[in-house]
């Protein structure tokens, strides 16, 4: 498919304070605002371009699109081809994104994907809380859980052309764009929902520190800190106040063309203890 890699997440929110709360003074991330139509929309400054996520106060909580970065034109045309319905984005909706083009679909689940071409750099410093750098760097991955499972694999396996990199018994498979491990899981689950969302930090001291501060400022940490068995990474989680998890980490591998997917067993080498009961958990872990 040609799509590079995660590029943004929008969220409508009903407590944008309570977002830009969290972010800043407990994970160390700037936001700035921009008027979108009638609504002032929270930047999140993670890097260099525009944003990686965005927050759209809104009457309830719940994810309002993801984008994904292809590298041409040419590929915003193929879905098309694979039957998909697909709509153009508005002049203002690319602006917004830092994109030169934007077109959207809606995956089986219903929620509305994006594939832009371009991405804008609107800074060359990226603002921070006092005495939180470096801080974030990025936008790592996300974990999408849905009973609609098997028409997620098939869109983003054979629509998009994900690889599959490894996967959990039973129903749990992690997708990769480029070299690194994931930037997309994919889970069963009765319901869907938007698991968790990742931001990339430089080092196991970025993480550290906002680790420090969430426990400063009474964050909920829904997952304490640990290292994943299947991507190696390190990390801790935060329960958001739309209700689901920001994994905040570091250290993920990259994996070679010659990567064989397999069931990597238990989840974790040390730590990553739930504070309610883990919908993934199989009995290995």
């Amino acid at each position: 498919m040609g799509i590079r890699k995660l590029g943004y997440v929008g969220l409508d929110v009903t407590d944008v304070d309570a977002w830009t709360d969290l972010l800043g003074r407990t994970l160390g991330i700037g936001v700035t605002t921009e008027k979108s139509g009638t609504d002032e929309v929270t930047l999140a400054e993670l890097d260099m371009f525009k944003y990686r996520l965005a927050l759209y106060p809104a009457a309830h909580d719940r994810p309002r699109h993801v984008g994904w970065i292809v590298d041409t034109p040419a590929e915003l045309d193929r879905l098309t081809d694979a039957g998909h319905t697909v709509e153009d984005g508005t002049p203002q909706e690319a602006r917004l994104r830092g994109a030169t083009r934007l077109r959207r679909f809606t995956d089986p689940v219903g929620y509305r994907v994006e594939l832009a071409v371009g991405e804008t750099k609107a800074r060359t410093a990226v603002a921070r809380p006092d005495g939180t750098q470096p801080g974030a760097t990025g936008l790592g991955h996300f974990v999408l859980a849905s009973p609609r499972l098997e028409e997620l694999r098939e869109l983003y396996e054979n629509v998009l052309e994900f690889r599959l990199t490894d996967y959990r018994a039973p129903g749990l498979y992690f997708l990769r764009c480029n070299p690194t491990h994931h930037s997309i899981a994919l889970a069963h689950a009765d319901t869907a929902s938007l698991h968790h969302l990742e931001f990339e930090h430089g080092s196991i001291d970025d993480v550290g520190r906002s680790y420090d501060r969430a426990k400063a400022n009474g964050a909920p940490i829904s997952i304490s800190l640990g290292r994943h068995m299947n991507d190696k990474a390190l990390s801790f989680y935060v329960r958001n106040p739309s209700g689901f998890h920001l994994e905040i980490g570091c250290g993920g591998i990259e994996v070679g063309e010659d990567w064989v997917p397999h069931d990597f067993g238990v989840s974790d080498v040390w730590g990553h203890h739930h504070a309610e009961a883990n919908p993934f958990a199989s009995p290995a872990s």
